[in-house]
């Protein structure tokens, strides 16, 4: 599939990702509100509705994408304003005095709006609706959604990326248009055999109170989720796997970089090895340039190779640049990544790419990420993930033979990797990465759900199947992390893989908290990781990921479990090899 066609299969993907989150549980909530007004003329009740909803729902997503965390803040604000708003209408649905009380500024304010009093009034009230109805939609986004927010974010908003929130919302806006329609036959169907038009107000009075209380009590997040059989992820996400994989491995493929990435090391926030470093001042030199970050585990496992080649290449003209760009907050910090650099014994030049001004010069989407510049400043090939050291090699070999028009003398890299280092092991990794925080997490087990941002005891199910996990004790689990607020809190994990790495954090006071590891209910003995001893015991000292198990023998499904015998810890990731 070429570029263009890509870029319009994106938007039809985006389109059909807003048409189904009116199947998403925490859309159950809303119904009530759309079906208490289909009784209403479509166009003066039904498209303001739609209007004000697709409005808010745009606004609220293109904020997430360049707000960050304020955002966020500013959306609970703003639904607390749309229950109170939906509350409000539940009570004149169930009492007409009071909606006559409350209509009466609305009329005035349509008196002046329009010659018709009503549908001044009507419009403007349907508008107001669609508002809470955006703000409560706008929160139930499924993977799709979180595709293009991710990629806004870590690549900046951009008009292809408005495009893809605008065919988004008008998917959504499409679902609720179909069940206003839908909901009007079969309000006036009742109305015309039953002739009970004022009980039927009055029950969607009660439903849309219903529906309030939902919300606000956080049922919408839990209750509704476990009794909803119409869950859209799992279509959203292999739909995603299906018509948008991950890009395979490019080795030799020649980067034409006039009309897309403009290479540029002018945003790093500081440099360790190194004074600041340009393109322009390295012309004549072959560039290697690396994409990493400490934590992750892809990236640990790539640097035995870097550098190797560093060492061996760099009397040739060969000059690798490790660009630190950080996936978590802690990475961001100067003196977390320069203790890193050290104790990974990186001694090429690391520029911290903090506002990720570097990647999106690179259009850059992955960690490891390798991208070969030649003598004349072209980038020439690139690679992406782990793998493929010798043919990387090739080509760093090939671009100093064309630097210095000679050949190099024809000897192998050997390395010999331990620890965190040492090369996965393929055929036998099949759990996945899994974010411990609630915005990319899957396969959460834990009765439920997650409590977003405020404090819960969760329990671990009586089983685990594979590659589910669960919180157990008091835990405040956010964006990113989850925190520890109880000694005996645990985490605990279903996997099937060789090595178990899990990225922990110390706490805001920077005390050591001690843990203990088991597998399936025993100390994990000889299948310990280099953070553990044969007992299970280690201890989480700094930000970092840490190698939990490292099993020997054959390998085959497991229950893996930490418990952390004081609070404080925060937990960041899962990872495996």
């Amino acid at each position: 599939m070429g570029a263009g066609g890509e870029r319009m299969f994106l938007v039809l993907l985006a389109y059909f990702g807003g048409v189904l989150t009116i199947l998403s549980p925490c859309i159950l909530p809303v119904l009530p509100f759309v079906f208490a007004r289909s009784d209403q003329p479509f166009r003066k009740s039904g498209l303001p509705l739609l209007a004000g909803m697709c409005i808010t729902f745009a606004v609220v997503a293109s904020l997430a994408t360049v707000g960050g965390g304020w955002a966020v803040r500013a959306n609970q604000f703003g639904r607390i304003a749309a229950l109170v708003l939906f509350a409000l209408f539940g009570l004149t649905l169930l009492f007409s005095s009071l909606a006559d009380r409350l209509s009466r500024p609305l009329v005035r304010l349509g008196n002046r709006l329009s010659k018709n009093s009503d549908s001044g009034a009507s419009v403007l009230n349907s508008f107001l609706l669609g508002i809470g109805t955006g703000l409560l939609w706008a929160p139930c986004a499924g993977p799709i959604l979180g595709l293009i927010l991710t990629g806004a974010a870590l690549q900046g908003a951009s008009a292809r990326t408005a495009l893809l929130l605008l065919s988004y919302a008008a998917g959504a806006a499409t679902s609720l248009a179909v069940a206003l329609l839908a909901g009007g036959r079969l309000f006036a169907a009742m109305k015309r055999g039953l002739g009970v038009e004022e009980w039927i107000r009055r029950a969607l009075g009660v439903a849309v109170l219903a529906a309030v209380a939902a919300v606000a009590f956080g049922l919408d997040r839990g209750v509704l989720t476990r009794l909803s059989l119409a869950s859209t992820g799992n279509l959203e996400q292999r739909l995603l796997d299906r018509f948008h994989p991950p890009k395979p491995i490019v080795i030799t493929q020649t980067i034409d970089v006039s009309d897309s990435a403009k290479p540029d090391l002018s945003g790093a926030t500081a440099w360790i090895n190194s004074q600041p470093l340009t393109f322009a001042s390295l012309r004549g030199k072959v560039v290697l340039v690396d994409f990493w970050t400490y934590s992750c585990i892809n990236c640990l496992r790539t640097l035995p190779y870097i550098k190797a080649w560093n060492e061996k290449y760099k009397d040739s003209g060969l000059v690798i640049i490790g660009v630190h760009t950080p996936e978590f907050p802690f990475e961001k910090d100067e003196a977390n990544v320069r203790k890193a650099v050290k104790d990974l014994g990186i001694t090429y030049p690391v520029p911290m790419d903090n506002n990720y001004k570097i990647w999106r010069s690179f259009n850059n989407e992955y960690w490891p990420a390798d991208y070969f510049i030649d003598a004349t400043g072209a980038v020439r090939f690139h690679h992406f993930g782990e793998g493929a050291y010798d043919e990387s090699e090739k080509q760093i070999r090939t671009l100093l033979e064309e630097a210095n028009h000679t050949p190099l003398p024809q000897t192998a890299t050997t390395i010999a990797a331990s620890g965190t280092e040492a090369a996965a092991d393929p055929n036998d990794v099949q759990s996945p990465e899994t974010y411990v925080g609630y915005a990319r997490a899957q396969n959460f087990a834990s009765p439920g759900g997650f409590n977003e941002d405020d404090p819960q005891n969760y329990r671990t199910p009586a089983a685990l199947s594979l590659n589910q996990w669960a919180l157990a004790g008091k835990w405040k689990d956010e964006d990113q992390v989850a925190t520890s607020l109880a000694a005996g809190d645990s985490i605990s994990y279903r996997f099937h893989a060789r090595d178990l790495h899990l990225v922990l954090g110390p706490g805001e006071n920077g005390k050591p908290i001690r843990f203990r590891v088991t597998l399936d209910g025993q100390a994990p003995g000889a299948n310990h990781g280099v953070d553990t001893d044969a007992e299970g015991y280690g201890e989480v000292t700094e930000d970092r990921l840490y190698q939990l198990i490292r099993q020997q023998g054959s390998i085959h499904d497991r229950t893996f479990r930490i418990e952390f015998l004081v609070p404080g810890v925060r937990a960041y990731s899962f990872t495996f090899g």
